[in-house]
């Protein structure tokens, strides 16, 4: 979904999630659209939902290098295949300029009247993806783990270039972020800052990276939204079992600011909106690696969401 400006460059681009946690906004406007453009995407069912559902009103075209990816969850009214830096300019030299106003017009209606919304007040998964946006002048690259980190990640920092993203998708690798943030400090140099976004879970599976980092002397910056257990599965356990729990609280006690020292990296715990904006900057300055821990409640959830093979109407905003 496009926001007014996006192919000029003088707006950036709305990118809205589509799908199980997708927004609003960006949900209404597949559901409503007469012409769904998807872009090397698969369709799983964490997008799609119920196909039967899924954009009753459009003819979809689809753009990807694989040819198993057409038609395999969702029936296309047409497909391309190919490299999409390929398809994308020779359809644009094919097509007129064209303007959607009334369209535009109605999507924008519609961020108007279904945003995002979190509680400002106290320290949120929300509140600090946002504030490493503003610190940050959304030029960092992002990484993440698995879990409602991940989807607040998307939905709350404001993405505007390619390539800043590194994220396992719908993978879900528990431990990817670490070693992919290490990975693009490696690249990048001094350019632009590195932030590892973390959930408690999945830092476990991976965090004696911090060698490495340490080692190399890179300043990756890992922000843990520590909220003492696996957050999305008990996000689940909770909206759709009864709150019956199973496997989602460890009781771990790790002590992230005594650990981060012990590997030779330096440690923060916060607990308040200012304690983060504190820490993160001085993170910045740091030659090192630093591990921010953030403690939000274990019952912070990531919203909207759709139930699994539901749809649009099926949504839960609270």
């Amino acid at each position: 979904l496009m926001g007014k400006g996006a192919f000029d460059g003088t707006d950036e681009l709305y990118t809205g999630m589509i799908g199980m946690h997708g927004t609003k906004t960006s949900n209404f406007g597949v559901a409503e659209c007469d012409l769904l453009i998807v872009v090397g995407a698969r369709f799983s069912d964490r997008v799609v939902g119920d196909s039967s559902r899924f954009a009753r009103k459009a003819k979809i075209l689809q753009l990807d290098v694989d040819p198993a990816e057409i038609n395999k969850n969702i029936r296309t009214n047409a497909s391309v295949i190919g490299d999409v830096k390929v398809i994308l300019r020779r359809l644009n030299a094919r097509l007129d300029p064209m303007n959607h106003d009334e369209w535009i017009a109605h999507i924008e209606r519609m961020k108007d009247m279904y945003p995002l919304r979190y509680n400002k007040e106290i320290l949120t998964g929300p509140y600090v993806i946002e504030k490493i946006y503003e610190i940050t002048e959304g030029d960092a690259i992002i990484t993440t783990d698995v879990g409602q980190h991940q989807m607040w990640a998307a939905q709350y920092y404001k993405f505007k270039k390619p390539r800043t993203f590194l994220s396992s998708g719908g993978l879900g690798t528990m431990g990817f972020g670490y070693g992919a943030a290490i990975g693009a400090k490696l690249a990048v140099g001094e350019s632009r800052p590195v932030i590892h976004i973390t959930g408690d879970g999945s830092f476990h599976m991976n965090l004696n990276e911090a060698c490495t980092a340490v080692s190399y002397e890179l300043p990756v910056i890992t922000v843990i939204f520590n909220n003492t257990v696996l957050g999305m599965v008990r996000q689940w356990q909770t909206a759709f079992y009864g709150k019956r729990y199973s496997s989602t609280d460890p009781h771990r006690k790790t002590n992230y600011v005594k650990l981060a020292e012990g590997f030779g990296a330096k440690g923060y715990h916060c607990e308040t909106l200012d304690a983060f904006s504190a820490a993160f900057a001085e993170a910045l300055e740091s030659k090192g690696p630093v591990w921010i821990e953030c403690v939000i409640d274990k019952d912070e959830k990531v919203l909207p969401m759709i139930p699994a093979g539901g749809s649009i109407e099926d949504m839960i905003m609270d």
